[in-house]
C-alpha cells in the first residue's frame, strides 16, 4: 500500500477511535481527554500494537528496514501540543497571572523539591545506584505536563479561574526548574562525579535571552496581526499567527533549551492582548481539536510498551505513586503557604500532577548516556503516561459543580462550546 494511503488510513483510524471514546468517557461522567488516552493504550503495543499491523508498515526493500508510522504519529502528536498550549495561552488572563505571580512560582518550587527527593528515595529503595539511577529518577519527576490539565480545566469551563492561572503560570516556572535540574545532572555526568557548571551557564544564558527576545517580539503581535488581516489571501491572519507560534515554539526548544509548548503557550498569551483574539480562537480551535490533538492523545499509549517492564513491575507502582503524592502535596503546599485557600491547593496540587515531555527527556538523556538502564526508562514512561491518566478524573473530582457555582465560574462550564471537550 502508498505510504499516502497508510497515512489516510491510520489518521481515520486514531481520529474516530479518540472521539469515540472521548464521547463514551463524557458519558460516564469524565473528561473526554481521559477516554482519548485510554484508547491510545488500546490501541498501543501493550495490547492491540495497531502500528504493528501490516497495512501500517512498510515491507523492507533493497536493504532497507521495515518503517512504521511512529514517526509520523510523534511528529503529529508534537503539533498538536504546541497548538493546545497555544490555546491555553490565548485563555490565559494576563493581568490575574501577575496577581498570582508568587503563588505560582512558590507551587513550582514545591512541585519539584518534594518529586526529586520522593525519587530518589524511590531508587535508592529498589537498590539503584544513588550516584547516577537516583538522582536521574529524582530529575524525571520534577517535570510537569501542563497540556493534559490544561485540555482539562477547558472542558470544566475552569481554565480562567484562579487555580486554572496559578497551574499554566507554574508549570511555566516548572519547565524552566526542570531544565535546570537535567542542565545540572548532565553536568556531573560529563565531569564524571565533578561538577562542570558550564554547561549549567549556558543554558541560564539562553533561557534569557529567549525570555527577552520572546517579549520583544510579543510586543508587536498587534502590528502583525494588522499586517496579516490586510493580505488578501484566505485566512491569511490565522495563517500568519500559526508561523508565529511555531516560531515561537521552535525558538523555545532550540534557542532557549526549553520545552517547545512554553514557546507556543507564551505566544498565546501575547496574541490574547490583541484585539484579533476573537478571530484566532474561531479559526485555531476547528483545526486543534478535529485532528491534532486527538492524535496527541491517542499517540501516548501509542508510544507506550508496558511488556518491556521485565522485573520492575513494583517499581514502576512505586514510581507511579510517588509521583502522584509528592507533586500533588509539593505543589498544593507551595500554593496553600503563599494565599490559596484550602480547596484551591487541593486542586494546583492535581493539577500539577500530569508528566510529560520534560520528564521524557531527561529519561531519554539518561537512556542513551547509560545513566539509567532499559527497564528504569521503561517504568518512566509508565510513570508518565500513569500521571497523565489519574490528572483528569482527579481534576474533575476536585472542581465539583458546588464549588464551581460558589467561586463563580459555573457558567462558563455550561456555556462550552460543546465540540471543544475533546
Amino acid at each position: 500500500m502508498p505510504h499516502s494511503l497508510q497515512v489516510l488510513l491510520l489518521l481515520g483510524v486514531i481520529i474516530t477511535s479518540a472521539k469515540l471514546a472521548g464521547a463514551a468517557s463524557s458519558r460516564l461522567g469524565q473528561p473526554a481527554v481521559f477516554g482519548e488516552l485510554l484508547a491510545g493504550l488500546v490501541l498501543g503495543p501493550t495490547l492491540l500494537d495497531l502500528l504493528a499491523w501490516p497495512v501500517f508498515v512498510t515491507p523492507a526493500s533493497h536493504g532497507a528496514p521495515a518503517a512504521t508510522m511512529l514517526p509520523l504519529v510523534t511528529d503529529l502528536s508534537q503539533v498538536g501540543v504546541v497548538l493546545l498550549m497555544f490555546i491555553a495561552g490565548l485563555e490565559t488572563n494576563l493581568g490575574e497571572m501577575r496577581r498570582v505571580g508568587h503563588v505560582a512560582f512558590w507551587a513550582a518550587v514545591g512541585g519539584v523539591a518534594l518529586p526529586l527527593a520522593g525519587g530518589i528515595a524511590v531508587a535508592a529503595l529498589f537498590g539503584l545506584p544513588l550516584a547516577w539511577e537516583g538522582i536521574v529518577v529524582g530529575a524525571i519527576l520534577t517535570a510537569t505536563s501542563v497540556s493534559i490539565s490544561a485540555q482539562t480545566l477547558m472542558e470544566l469551563g475552569a481554565l480562567r479561574s484562579r487555580e486554572g492561572t496559578v497551574i499554566l503560570g507554574a508549570a511555566v516556572i516548572d519547565d524552566v526548574i526542570g531544565i535546570l535540574v537535567l542542565s545540572f545532572v548532565v553536568a556531573f555526568a560529563r565531569g564524571k562525579g565533578r561538577a562542570d557548571l558550564a554547561p549549567v551557564g549556558l543554558v541560564i544564558g539562553r533561557m534569557a535571552v529567549y525570555f527577552v527576545l520572546a517579549v520583544l517580539m510579543g510586543r508587536a503581535f498587534r502590528s502583525v496581526g494588522g499586517w496579516a488581516d490586510r493580505l488578501r489571501v484566505s485566512q491569511g491572519l490565522l495563517a500568519v499567527v500559526l508561523a508565529v507560534v511555531f516560531v515561537y515554539a521552535w525558538m523555545a526548544e532550540f534557542l532557549g533549551g526549553m520545552a517547545a509548548i512554553t514557546g507556543a503557550y507564551l505566544a498565546g498569551v501575547f496574541f490574547a492582548r490583541t484585539p484579533f483574539k476573537a478571530r484566532i480562537d474561531e479559526g485555531i480551535h476547528p483545526l486543534t481539536y478535529s485532528m491534532f490533538v486527538p492524535v496527541f492523545f491517542v499517540g501516548i499509549g501509542l508510544e507506550t510498551d508496558a511488556r518491556h517492564l521485565g522485573g520492575r513491575i513494583v517499581f514502576t507502582i512505586a514510581l507511579v505513586a510517588v509521583a502522584i503524592v509528592t507533586k500533588a502535596v509539593g505543589c498544593g503546599a507551595g500554593a496553600r503557604l503563599f494565599g490559596l485557600t484550602r480547596h484551591e491547593a487541593i486542586r494546583v496540587g492535581i493539577g500539577m500532577i500530569s508528566r510529560g515531555e520534560v520528564g521524557l527527556i531527561v529519561a531519554s538523556y539518561g537512556l542513551a548516556h547509560g545513566l539509567i538502564g532499559p527497564d528504569v526508562f521503561s517504568a518512566s514512561v509508565l510513570m508518565v503516561l500513569a500521571t497523565t491518566m489519574v490528572t483528569p478524573p482527579l481534576l474533575r473530582l476536585a472542581i465539583t459543580r458546588r464549588v464551581q457555582a460558589r467561586e463563580g465560574f459555573v457558567e462558563e462550564t455550561v456555556a462550552g462550546p460543546p465540540d471543544e471537550t475533546s
